[in-house]
């Protein structure tokens, strides 16, 4: 295995060296090349991390074992996720729930073992957790089992959700509270992407000695654009996320920017 992974780490390597040295557009035959590492590379990841390859595969996998696992969600690291597959017919997951780097979900528990030592008695341990549509867990979040999380929750990094979560709101902490209103949060979101669409575009230009391309504007494109004009493709991509493409886009036609274009925006930082 130990060798397996020093292939992937030296196929990343080669094929990101590839691609963006000296941001340079690729030739047909190093797309071509290119193409085939990354399938020689999901094939390998295939064979060694059987169902954990990718999130496709581990969704493919959890509802193959019984677990409710909606449309378009995503694992970010399926390898560093744990997913308590024991009774994996306790585990409902909604459409659009966003799972990052290191999530842990228990539907039992062991902690009867001691219980048992000490009392003789076997105290079964086991309830369902549900996930609602359009969640987003922060990394190295565990939620245990009997736990109900709302839709439209957002839950911060390194929780620990012993409880249920309402519908539209932020919660994070050990253990988890309700920090704020989704709309809130919102709000909040709104005000700050200016500031750090500033800091990105200063620190791209610093390291880089050249202005920020589409695909590094990809989350700001909405503080200079309202639809009017053809969007680059990184930034429809951001719009076709989680099954609301049309909503977006009549959105982003209401969009009143302080900015007429990227060119505009770029040039006032």
């Amino acid at each position: 295995v130990d060798e397996y992974n020093k292939l992937i780490d030296g196929l990343n390597e080669k094929i990101s060296e590839e691609k963006y040295s000296d941001y340079k557009p690729l030739t047909k035959k190093q797309e071509e090349e290119m193409s085939l590492k990354q399938i020689l590379k999901k094939i390998i990841k295939k064979i060694i991390y059987k169902e954990k390859a990718d999130s496709e595969t581990y969704v493919a996998y959890l509802r193959k074992r019984g677990a409710r696992v909606g449309e378009r969600t995503t694992f970010f690291a399926p390898r560093s996720t744990y997913i308590d597959t024991t009774k994996p017919y306790l585990i409902s997951i909604g459409n659009d729930v966003q799972i990052t780097y290191g999530v842990t979900i228990l539907t039992h528990g062991y902690d009867w073992s001691v219980l048992k030592r000490v009392y003789g008695d076997v105290c079964g341990s086991a309830g369902a957790v549900v996930i609602e549509d359009n969640v987003f867990i922060g990394m190295h979040t565990t939620i245990l089992k009997g736990v109900h999380i709302g839709k439209n929750v957002i839950i911060g990094a390194n929780s620990l959700v012993n409880k249920d979560i309402p519908d539209n709101c932020v919660a994070a902490g050990n253990p988890v509270e309700i920090i704020m209103p989704l709309e809130q949060y919102y709000e909040k979101r709104k005000k700050a992407q200016l500031s750090e669409a500033r800091d990105l575009v200063k620190n791209y230009r610093e390291r880089y000695q050249q202005e920020p391309d589409d695909k590094a504007l990809d989350e700001f494109f909405w503080l200079f654009s309202d639809g009017d004009s053809e969007l680059a493709d990184e930034w429809k991509a951001k719009m076709n996320l989680v099954g609301n493409a049309a909503f977006s886009y009549e959105k982003l036609s209401e969009n009143h920017p302080a900015y007429s274009d990227k060119e505009d925006f770029l040039k006032n930082i």
